[in-house]
């Protein structure tokens, strides 16, 4: 820390503004630091985003106390892991009031989306419809429902073609 310098102004000097190239999320990197891929959540983080995509805005408390219900999670754990993911551009912080309210920044569309592409390109060679196979035929978890919605989904595409 320099002598007599604010926190903010330290972060201002020391870090610089990074762009993710594939998602285009800004994420704050320092110089020689190895730089954290913005917009992809960990499993940590994503526990998080859940609670956030289903709750909507909430405190830091209000997330520990949702999290806490399924698993021992500690109220600064929670804390330093909202932080680092806004830090990351993953949620946003309104600080006008005294207890800080987070919002998911990353939508659940957008980390299905990136999630499932990743899956795809590592683990089944670029290829969807193995993907698909695999999540169907290795699994009687797809209801009636599912697989309706799946019918009008393909006929959709097929219309499109």
């Amino acid at each position: 820390m320099v002598p007599g310098c604010t926190t903010k102004a330290f972060v201002k000097m020391t870090y610089t503004p990074a762009i993710d190239l594939i998602t285009g999320v800004a994420a704050m990197t320092g110089t020689g630091e190895k730089t954290k891929s913005a917009g992809r959540p960990t499993p940590a983080e994503l526990g998080i985003l859940r609670v956030l995509w289903k709750s909507g805005p909430s405190t830091v408390r209000q997330v520990h106390e949702t999290l806490s219900s399924t698993e021992v999670t500690g109220y600064t754990t929670v804390l330093k892991f909202l932080q680092i993911m806004h830090g990351k551009g993953l949620v946003e912080r309104d600080e006008s009031t005294r207890a800080h309210v987070y919002r998911a920044h990353l939508t659940q569309e957008t980390a299905q989306r990136q999630m499932t592409s990743q899956l795809i390109d590592k683990v089944f060679d670029g290829s969807s419809s193995q993907l698909v196979l695999a999540a169907l035929g290795n699994s009687d978890r797809a209801t009636p429902e599912e697989m309706a919605e799946i019918r009008a989904l393909l006929e959709r595409m097929e219309k499109r073609s």
